[in-house]
């Protein structure tokens, strides 16, 4: 079935134009917070669920042709996504998300790392929390880790990453895009700059899978994370692309055991649906990867020229280093609680990851930039996708004005 015809069913165009009325007559704040999840696309839902009801198959089963269909769909999926990182489909590894895709590849290599006599990783203070608290696990087992800080803008250098590397180092971790600020970190340069028999390089892509195209192709990122919701698949997938070096593959340890799915590093009845959801997924992203980005750039202009009166304290760089869809702002004198109240009929935005927010604590990202307490507690992000409307950003700014007042 190709995209057209999909596009075209009628249950994708139910779907999405009941959600369009329930958005459009309910008052319900327009959505800004993509950073977190995003909606899926109507494209990918439709495939999910004719394979959630009509061609239900194991794709294990060998003996019939519902497991073959299956079978058929993995296959495809695990195509497709490897086009977008410019690898081999027998280097895509698939898993539930870009959290277990990087406990995989961090922990999975411990034991190799023990096994050479090199126990030190070397990573940034600003990593999300599914690299930082596999990396504290390592240091109780008695590894050494090295977390890089990032400068006020939010960048890490490529030299403090790359000085860092020592003989001992089997790994250097890295995100490319902050999910708080946006900020993308120079993994190009570290690729550039690690050696044939340097230690393993892995990237944690899940805000930049299928949105920063090149940088994700380097032959030199032997490991990359991806996370399915974060590109407009279901939650619940993602994959770990393992890339070989010199023809060889990558020694990972599986951290689970039983089936020998996925190689033997992810065992469990492959989730067909999800699965083939972010491979057509990752199609539409390559696919429409230009028009989404200009549409991205053209929001995120509307925003500021909005609120530039309040002048803002933007982070995150300028706009050749930070991702286009994400803008993290601190407006001077305002809690960000109170933006938040401010804008709850207007815009749904965070002040902080998702993932770590029911903590109540303050954000590790920000005051690894060596931020103020103040400026810590009054920021918030917006994040959006291609496909968001336009939002009411004047009145926004004069409620912001209003804060002020």
């Amino acid at each position: 079935m190709d995209l057209t015809h999909i596009c075209m069913l009628p249950a994708a165009r139910s779907v999405w134009q009941q959600a369009k009325f329930v958005f459009e007559e309910t008052n319900i704040p327009l959505y800004f917070d993509s950073a977190a999840t995003t909606r899926p696309d109507p494209r990918v839902m439709t495939l999910v669920m004719r394979l959630m009801t009509e061609e239900y198959g194991n794709a294990g089963s060998r003996t019939h042709v519902f497991g073959a269909q299956a079978l058929k769909a993995v296959n495809r999926a695990r195509d497709q996504v490897a086009k977008v990182v410019g690898a081999t489909p027998d280097e895509i590894v698939f898993t539930s998300g870009a959290t277990e895709s990087d406990n995989l590849a961090i922990l999975g290599l411990a034991d190799h790392g023990a096994a050479t006599g090199r126990r030190h990783v070397v990573s940034s203070a600003i990593e999300h929390k599914a690299v930082l608290e596999p990396l504290e696990h390592l240091r109780k087992q008695g590894f050494e880790i090295t977390l890089v800080k990032p400068d006020s803008s939010g960048h890490v250098s490529a030299s403090d990453v790359l000085g860092a590397v020592r003989p001992d180092t089997f790994l250097v971790s890295l995100m490319h895009g902050n999910n708080e600020t946006g900020a993308l970190q120079p993994i190009t340069q570290v690729a550039d700059g690690l050696t044939d028999e340097g230690p393993y390089f892995h990237v944690d892509a899940a805000q930049t899978f299928g949105r920063e195209i090149e940088a994700l192709r380097h032959p030199r990122t032997d490991l990359i994370s991806i996370s399915g919701h974060k590109v407009y698949a279901p939650k619940g997938v993602g994959a770990l692309v393992i890339r070989r070096r010199g023809g060889r593959r990558v020694p990972l340890a599986p951290l689970m055991f039983g089936g020998g799915q996925e190689r033997g590093l992810r065992p469990g009845t492959q989730p067909v649906a999800l699965i083939a959801g972010l491979g057509l997924a990752s199609e539409l992203a390559l696919r429409e990867a230009d028009t989404r980005r200009a549409s991205c750039i053209s929001i995120r202009a509307q925003a500021m020229n909005a609120l530039a009166s309040l002048n803002p304290v933007v982070l995150g760089g300028g706009e050749g280093e930070v991702l286009p869809h994400i803008l993290s702002l601190a407006v001077p004198g305002v809690d960000s609680e109170a933006i938040m109240v401010a804008a709850k009929d207007l815009l749904a935005l965070s002040n902080g990851s998702a993932c770590t927010s029911s903590s109540y604590e303050p954000s590790h990202v920000l005051t690894a930039m060596g931020l103020g307490e103040d400026q810590v507690a009054g920021t918030v992000r917006l994040s959006w996708s291609h496909d968001t409307a336009i939002a009411p950003w004047t009145e926004l700014a004069r409620r912001l004005r209003d804060l002020r007042e």
